[in-house]
């Protein structure tokens, strides 16, 4: 069997990735048939809508779209008949139909879906990021953190840490203990970037107790005691004075609420830099 081959202009006002798709999935539909696709992004102007079509009719290609703007996709349409070129709108079906159902104009905006798929990948990598460098595992993060968290053992650091990296920020957390000497990169980076979490004795010590007793180990250790807690909480402060970073208190404070204090904190120093 001879093989055909066909061509498909794809035009979009963004960079045609879903119209590209499309065509390419119902492509492989056809063995006998090469199909070579020509992408046409940006397309803001009459003029570009011209030319292709005029490349179309010497091709006697197909023309298929993702436009949003009416007067672009209109003028397209009107300029098709006329050659007498077959058009195939990709998106418009779907937002008519959805416009239908919700009663609600759609938006008109070029790139919307681009823009949710950096967004979606932007809270990917700030997740990624924040299991890599949880609880001092490698403290070069520290250096490539938007956020460093430091607090001693349970004071909410990997929550926060994913909670925030939904948010799309990278964070990196390190625990503070007396017998480990924090990591050099921690007095590197910026001040406005290294957030303390501090505790009240009393509320870490019930928070300790009540961990040890859900592991079902002796909740008269060490790590629990009254003593150790103190000890752990005064060298806390001590590197955060030598640091000279911020120092949230988590004592009463839920996760999502002490997150909200840090992204204020975080966008407020961003607008000033």
């Amino acid at each position: 069997m001879d093989r055909k081959s066909v061509i498909v202009y794809v035009l979009s006002d963004s960079v045609g990735e879903t119209a590209d798709l499309v065509v390419k999935a119902a492509a492989s539909q056809f063995r006998a048939t090469d199909i070579e696709v020509r992408r046409v992004p940006y397309v803001e102007d009459k003029s570009t809508v011209r030319e292709v079509i005029t490349l179309a009719k010497e091709a006697n290609a197909i023309i298929a779209y993702t436009l949003v703007l009416p007067e672009i996709k209109d003028y397209l349409i009107e300029r098709a008949n006329e050659e007498n070129l077959k058009v195939v709108d990709i998106l418009g079906p779907m937002i008519s139909s959805l416009q239908s159902l919700i009663q609600v104009q759609p938006r008109g905006e070029p790139g919307l879906v681009r823009k949710l798929d950096e967004d979606y990948f932007r809270k990917i990598e700030a997740i990624e990021f924040a299991v890599k460098y949880d609880d001092g595992r490698d403290p070069r993060g520290i250096l490539h953190a938007d956020i460093v968290l430091i607090g001693v053992s349970r004071t909410s650091k990997t929550p926060l840490s994913q909670y925030l990296a939904h948010k799309r920020i990278k964070v990196a957390n390190v625990p503070i203990v007396p017998e480990v000497e924090p990591p050099e990169e921690l007095f590197r980076v910026p001040i406005n970037k290294c957030i303390g979490l501090k505790i009240s004795p009393e509320m870490l010590y019930h928070i300790r107790k009540e961990r040890l007793k859900a592991l079902g180990l002796n909740s008269d250790a060490s790590y629990a005691s009254i003593e150790r807690i103190k000890k752990e909480l005064s060298y806390f402060e001590n590197v955060t004075n030598k640091i000279g970073c911020q120092v949230i208190d988590v004592t009463n404070r839920a996760v999502e609420e002490t997150a909200n204090l840090i992204l204020n904190s975080f966008y407020h120093s961003s607008q000033n830099r």
